[in-house]
Formats: structure tokens, sequence, C-alpha cells
């Protein structure tokens, strides 16, 4: 039996009010462990490194694939999903810390519910007339799936938001992910239809002239969504809706 251990640092907070503290872990290890078993560990024996009984840990997760985006945390400095962060190619002490951009609920937990306001903001959907049977809809050219797929990719993680500089307290920058919403459904055959509500939306405060073209959101999405072309597209879509706005005053 291999007697090698992990050393985890997480940084801690009992609530949104309370004190931070840091405290260490040291888990047996076993092969192909992630995050998210450590903390589950942690879980079953909360026993910190100096042998103190604490408390479980707290953090979200659901789908442990990388699809639903509910475990994003800071792993060793950088936002990411815990479920795919295995430890055999991270640096110890592994060090685990809360998103900084999102209200946080306690420990590594944070409440991400703005990232599905903005996409409330931006009528990230296609409404619908009735609940009776519309028939089938527009086919949609392979051109376009092609294009949109990689959009389609997003799970509203956070980790765009996270990298981003204009996401801040002072600042009411939707994010990268709620614009990238825009341009998928802007794209859709039957989401055309509510194509200048949407370009309105992201006209407003908190829009696309927020965006300082940094590029984080790209560099830390998970998913490979090409958030810098997708903005760039919606920069052109704007600026001529605004111009067609004006032209006809």
């Amino acid at each position: 039996m291999s007697l090698k251990t992990v050393s985890i640092k997480i940084k801690r907070q009992s609530g949104p009010d309370q004190p931070v503290r840091w405290e260490d872990f040291s888990i047996p290890y076993k092969e192909k462990m992630n995050v998210i078993s450590l903390l589950m560990e942690i879980q079953k024996h909360p026993v910190n490194a100096k042998g103190e009984e604490t408390t479980p840990v707290v953090w979200e997760c659901n789908c442990l694939e990388e699809v639903c985006g509910a475990c994003t945390m800071i792993i060793n400095g950088k936002a990411r999903q815990a479920c795919s962060a295995l430890v055999d190619q991270l640096e110890q002490p592994i060090t685990l810390e809360p998103l900084s951009k999102f209200p946080l609920v306690r420990d590594l937990m944070v409440d991400r519910s703005v990232m599905f306001e903005n996409l409330k903001k931006v009528k990230a959907w296609i409404p619908i007339d009735g609940t009776y049977d519309l028939g089938a809809g527009p086919r949609m050219a392979q051109k376009v799936q092609e294009a949109s797929y990689p959009i389609s990719r997003c799970m509203t993680c956070g980790c765009c938001m996270e990298g981003c500089p204009n996401v801040n307290r002072k600042s009411k920058f939707i994010g990268p992910a709620a614009l990238a919403q825009v341009s998928l459904f802007n794209a859709h055959p039957t989401g055309k239809m509510n194509r200048e509500e949407r370009l309105d939306a992201i006209m407003g405060v908190g829009g696309i002239t927020d965006c300082g073209n940094a590029q984080n959101c790209v560099k830390v999405c998970p998913k490979q969504v090409p958030l810098i072309r997708t903005i760039a597209r919606l920069n052109r879509d704007t600026t001529i809706h605004g111009i067609k706005r004006w032209l006809e005053r």
C-alpha cells in the first residue's frame, strides 16, 4: 500500500461576511484522482493536516464530466472545473479558491445567478406563440450549423467572467457568455425573428461596448467557445443596426 499523500490548501469562509481562513489537508493518494474526489474524501473524514476536526468543505458539483459547469473554482490560480482537474497533472500543494467575480455562499460555493439573469436581459430564447404544434421549423444551413455549434457548447460555468477584467463590482458588463448567446440565437432561422430585440439589449448599459477586448475569455474557456470572433461579429452587427436605427428616425 502506498503511503503517498496529496497536499491541499483551501480558502475557506463560513459565509459572505465571515473572516477568510486557509486550511491545509493531507489526503491519501489514489490513482486517477480528481479535485472532486479529494473534496469527497474531506467530506467523509473532515480532519485537517494538523489532525484537528473541522467542518466539511462546501462546494458544488453535478455532472462530473465537464458539462454542467457547477464545479468551477480557482485551482492553482486558474478558473477551471474540479471534475476535470486531475491530481497527477497538478502541482502540490493544490490550492483551491472560490470564483472571485460572483457572490460567495460558503467556502468554494458561489452564486452564479447573475449569469442566468444576463441571459434574460439579452432574450436568449425563442418565444413561442401558444402551446399548439407549430410544425417543422425552417432548416438550418450546414454552414450556419458549423458556425453555431461551437457557441452552443457554452455551459455557463463562469470561467470567462472570472478571467474578464471588465467584469467587476464597479461594472455592469454582462460578460462574454451572454453576448455569445445573442450571436447563437440570432443565427438561428427562427431566432432571427427577434434579432433586433437582442441587438437593442446589448447596445444598452453593460452591453457590448463594455468589452475591452482583453481576450482572456478565450484563454480560460474550457469548451473553446470562439468568444473573440463572436464578439467581433456582434460589434459589426450592432454598428449596422445602430446606423439603420439612426436612418429610420
